[in-house]
């Protein structure tokens, strides 16, 4: 019996690893395998738990843990995950894999983009982005596959292009820096991704990885060109992660050698990424940091003007306002936290929260019976709802958020984030019986809507 289980976890462990292949087929064959050791009751899950995840990179941007969408998928799934959602920086390659793995699995999932936006009217005000006025991190949800119509594919790809300039113009700093150490763009990094999408957290990984295969003293090195006491280097070496943070900071982030100060033409601006979002009939959403910048904390002119802008949801990492050793810094972050939360919600913005998982040691999930986080729970699994409410209603009728229907019944900002909160509260992550998913129209009204999501008998029994 003893072998038998040994037997099964290791192909368990084998079906998981091929999960995370640059080989779309050898990663979907192994998400049937696991499937069907479900289904065989080799591997058992959880129930699902009101736990959410709305903000996972997976690693067609970058994850920590390099996890696929198809991985993303079958982690909520061990982990009775209720919502999950992948979010990659300037590329949405991974959406289409992704909705087929929780269609699958029988999950809530939904789908985001992430870039940074340059703001006119914040250009001399901090906003998320530390020490980059004027830049802002910012999202947009509910995407409900991988294609854009053909007129807003230039602005994506222009997004895509930008981002592989500045990439490969680090490279070439970083070279001249840190010779004899030396990166090749193509033959280094572009390998480490599976559709030639490459981040500044892909060129630290190689950058440590190659120093430590390829010099004789990689800490001496490492004390030469950053001037770091030898014994830091070393105790930070034993930990990957802390050492390749490090690296990140010191090479690439404001001050570093590799670093070039973003001006006006480095980025979309707000206005140009909102018309691609709309081009998907997704939702612009904004991405909130900890409040502590100069435009953050003036919560209320920011939200006022990114609704202005089109912004219907905020994005939100919990744990930077309340994972804190620091107690004084943690009671200033904690505070603003429920202040904006609070705000949001007054204001009809539903609020998504997640961990990111671009960096190793990321929480796959948020504790939210925590004393910090329990009082904003509700809030936060009302945000999910309302995202996968959108997700499924635009996905089967093309009845989400932005839709011609929307505004027709539900012209009210607050309305109408309240319909698609208590959509997705009822919707099941199943397949709908297609003679019942006929009969939804845009001529019905939202009541009539929810009375037939609601309903069991729309449903299959087996997903």
């Amino acid at each position: 019996m003893e072998k038998r289980i040994s037997e099964d976890k290791q192909r368990e462990l084998l079906l998981e690893a091929g999960l995370d292949s640059f080989d779309p087929q050898k990663r979907r064959a192994s998400l049937l395998g696991l499937i069907g050791l479900l289904n065989e009751k080799v591997i058992t899950v959880p129930c699902e738990k009101a736990i959410v995840n709305l903000h996972c990179h997976s690693f067609f941007s970058y994850n920590g843990y390099g996890y696929s969408p198809s991985h993303l998928a079958w982690m909520a799934k061990k982990q009775g995950i209720k919502f999950i959602g992948i979010v990659d920086f300037d590329i949405l390659d991974g959406v289409d894999e992704f909705f087929e793995a929780c269609g699958l699995l029988g999950l809530r999932g939904v789908a985001g983009i992430e870039t940074r936006v340059f703001i006119p009217d914040f250009k001399k005000v901090e906003i998320n982005s530390p020490g980059e006025p004027g830049i802002a991190y910012h999202m947009g949800t509910g995407f409900v596959n991988s294609n854009i119509p053909d007129t807003s594919l230039p602005a994506l790809d222009s997004i895509r292009q930008r981002a592989v300039d500045r990439n490969a113009g680090m490279v070439e700093r970083l070279n001249e820096f840190l010779a004899p150490l030396t990166l090749d763009y193509e033959v280094d990094i572009l390998p480490l991704t599976p559709s030639g999408y490459a981040t500044e957290r892909h060129i630290v990984h190689k950058i440590a990885e190659k120093s430590f295969s390829s010099l004789e003293e990689p800490i001496q090195f490492w004390y030469e060109k950053l001037d770091i006491p030898s014994d830091e280097l070393r105790r930070l070496a034993e930990d990957n992660n802390s050492f390749k943070n490090l690296l990140r900071k010191r090479l690439m982030k404001r001050g570093g050698v590799a670093y070039v100060k973003p001006n006006q033409g480095s980025y979309p601006t707000i206005d140009e990424f909102h018309e691609i979002i709309y081009s998907a009939s997704a939702i612009p959403c904004m991405a909130w940091l900890d409040g502590t910048s100069e435009g953050e904390r003036d919560i209320e002119h920011l939200l006022g003007f990114m609704i202005e802008k089109g912004v219907s949801a905020l994005n939100i990492i919990p744990d930077r306002n309340w994972n804190i050793k620091d107690p004084e810094i943690k009671s200033i972050k904690l505070k603003a936290l429920y202040q904006v939360v609070d705000r949001a919600g007054e204001l009809g913005l539903p609020v998504l929260v997640g961990t990111e998982m671009n960096s190793y040691g990321q929480k796959r999930v948020d504790d939210l019976d925590i004393p910090e986080l329990r009082d904003l729970r509700q809030a936060f699994i009302d945000g999910a709802n309302f995202t996968y409410g959108h997700t499924r209603l635009e996905k089967l009728w093309s009845l989400g958020y932005q839709s011609q229907w929307a505004e027709q019944y539900l012209p009210d900002r607050e309305e109408r984030s309240a319909f698609f909160t208590k959509a997705g509260r009822l919707f099941q992550p199943r397949q709908m019986k297609q003679a019942k998913q006929n009969q939804v129209n845009a001529e019905l009204t939202p009541q009539a809507i929810l009375q037939i999501v609601g309903s069991e008998d729309m449903y299959v029994k087996d997903i």
